[in-house]
């Protein structure tokens, strides 16, 4: 059953027309991941096509106002992303495999991965946060991180190179196709963040099927064909696994260092020893370990250690590896990832975790700079 409280508020959202096309928020389908809790908070994405800086500002200001006034409604939380064109992509037709493989995207030829390290001169410290294992909550920790940072001052991107899986659209409520400017692809920017994902790039009804010089051409491109400006971080979400892409990242010469993220149990635990392993090898600094899903809180405030206590910070002690910190297993952190509206952004407790370690993370890229 629909909540009740989100049909009041599309109702006062049907008030607010775009002026560029004349229709209503919900009749133009302005707004996406609409959502509401028992609470009285109020979440959603305003995507706007064709709409300037300000428009758009003015816009969400519009339609936040209208939520707000809705009876029942405490907190609104929302976000204004706007696209005009889209990127061209190529198809991958027999006749031209060949091709794709040299050029995924279809953009300009494929750089080779050392100069498309170099394009990024504007960003300061390129951190890969990885995992040895799926399933760990990489992709969320990653999202939340850079959330955090944003709101520390720092000027912030995060870039989804998860080719097989890219869960960046999800967890920050965008579907639009970014757009083009002068032969660059411009990021999508949400909660302070500049952010881009090959899901945005490709079909995400259909697989993607590339064998290894696909993939490594597709993160060059996402590393030279993006236009990422001046950024002090630049937050690399890596796929499971150590392959291509973290091979990539490592054969670009502009890794500032890494973090792995780990559940407790020791089946997570062992693959991520692997990824400390490839990072040393590589001579990519280790900047710390994350512990996710560390525990469950109950409702009396004891905790409930689902995947064992403590594993990832024994794992980071052996492996003479920093221990960044734990992060509880919140059932509110997954309800945000689907809604597309980071809990970094809002307060909870949540929130302190990714703080403290985005703190850490931060002091860690400054002394990169120095």
């Amino acid at each position: 059953m629909t909540n009740p409280l989100i049909l009041r508020v599309r109702a006062a959202l049907e008030t607010i027309s775009d002026p560029t096309t004349g229709r209503n928020l919900i009749a133009a389908g302005a707004i996406r991941g609409l959502a509401a809790d028992d609470g009285g908070r109020v979440r959603f994405t305003l995507e706007l096509a064709g709409a300037d800086r300000n428009a758009s500002e003015k816009l969400l200001e519009a339609a936040k106002s209208a939520a707000n006034a809705v009876d029942g409604v405490r907190v609104v939380t929302a976000v204004a992303t706007s696209h005009q064109q889209q990127p061209t992509q190529a198809k991958h037709t027999p006749a031209n495999t060949a091709n794709a493989h040299a050029n995924p995207f279809g953009l300009k030829k494929k750089p080779q991965i050392e100069s498309a390290g170099e394009t990024l001169s504007g960003v300061k410290s390129v951190i890969a946060i990885a995992s040895g294992k799926g399933g760990v909550g990489k992709s969320t920790v990653a999202a939340n991180l850079a959330v955090a940072l944003a709101a520390q001052g720092v000027k912030t991107g995060l870039l989804d190179a998860d080719i097989y899986g890219p869960s960046l659209p999800t967890l920050f409520g965008i579907s639009a196709k970014p757009t083009m400017r002068d032969g660059k692809i411009v990021p999508h920017e949400a909660f302070g963040v500049k952010a881009m994902s090959i899901g945005w790039l490709v079909d995400q009804e259909k697989a993607v099927a590339w064998r290894g010089p696909m993939v490594m051409g597709a993160v060059r491109q996402l590393m030279s064909d993006v236009d990422w400006g001046e950024l002090d971080v630049l937050l690399i979400d890596t796929p499971p696994g150590t392959g291509d892409t973290h091979l990539s990242l490592i054969q670009s010469k502009r890794l500032s260092g890494a973090v792995i993220v780990s559940t407790p149990q020791e089946m997570a635990l062992a693959d991520m020893r692997r990824g400390v392993s490839l990072f040393r090898q590589a001579k990519a600094p280790i900047i710390g370990i994350i512990e996710n899903m560390a525990w469950l809180e109950m409702p009396d405030g004891s905790r409930q250690y689902i995947f064992g206590e403590g594993g990832a910070r024994k794992a980071a002690a052996k492996l003479d590896a920093p221990f960044l910190g734990s992060i509880p297993l919140y059932p509110e952190l997954r309800q945000a990832s689907d809604e597309g509206m980071p809990l970094a952004a809002r307060e909870h407790p949540a929130s302190d975790s990714f703080n403290e370690i985005a703190h850490t993370l931060f002091e860690f890229t400054k002394n990169d700079e120095a």
